[in-house]
């Protein structure tokens, strides 16, 4: 078990050395002018090898956010409260701290990664399939049925739209501390207006399925 464990870590250091590498190269030059090819180089790898652990280009830059994905799922399936309860809170801890993922993050590092993120055409089409596997896990948690992935889908749009507003009003140069009290009030009625349309997900306890959306 000891020697798996191993193994497992070393594979995760090798993803962040290259994603962090390739990310350097793609902020230097920009993401279409660097190869797959320069990249293997540079990381002193094999071009086979960098595909066996990054499919895609642009997996190389999706890995720094690869961790939140299903992070929706696991919210609610760790939460002793009602589902829009625990992630309206776990949104609201995240702008408390400054995490980059709600986009309320002025750290120019950040912003650079962003600008590359929303800014590259190929990028922003990768990022379709990781918020469809975030909102099918998110369905999964929440039932599974027609309704859970209605209403997964809902909040996964809610989530970005509240990310890209803040991400926007950094680029622009507002400073996080600054924009932290109206992008807290945007995201309390962001879940209001959820809460209000999905009434079985905002209750402290949970019916059975069909009988909460009667």
């Amino acid at each position: 078990m000891a020697e798996i464990g191993l193994r497992e870590r070393k594979k995760q250091r090798m993803y962040q050395v290259v994603s962090d590498l390739a990310i350097g190269l793609f902020l230097e030059k920009g993401f279409d002018a660097v190869s797959v090819a320069e990249i293997a180089a540079a990381a002193e790898i094999s071009k086979p090898t960098l595909f066996r652990y990054f499919p895609a280009k642009e997996d190389l830059v999706l890995h720094r956010i690869a961790d939140h994905e299903g992070e929706a799922a696991r919210v609610v399936a760790a939460a002793g409260e009602a589902p829009l309860v625990a992630l309206r809170r776990h949104f609201l801890d995240g702008l408390e701290r400054f995490d980059p993922i709600t986009g309320l993050n002025d750290d120019p590092g950040v912003l650079a990664f962003h600008s590359l993120l929303y800014g590259t055409p190929a990028l922003v089409a990768r990022l379709y399939p990781y918020l469809e596997r975030s909102e099918d896990a998110l369905a999964e948690a929440l039932g599974g049925d027609l309704d859970a992935r209605l209403a997964a889908g809902q909040i996964i749009a809610v989530q970005r739209v509240l990310a890209r507003e803040n991400w926007r009003r950094m680029a622009a140069g507002e400073p996080a501390v600054a924009v932290r009290g109206e992008a807290v009030a945007a995201a309390e009625r962001a879940f209001g207006v959820l809460a209000a349309g999905l009434p079985w997900l905002a209750k402290p306890q949970r019916a059975e399925p069909h009988s909460s959306r009667d």
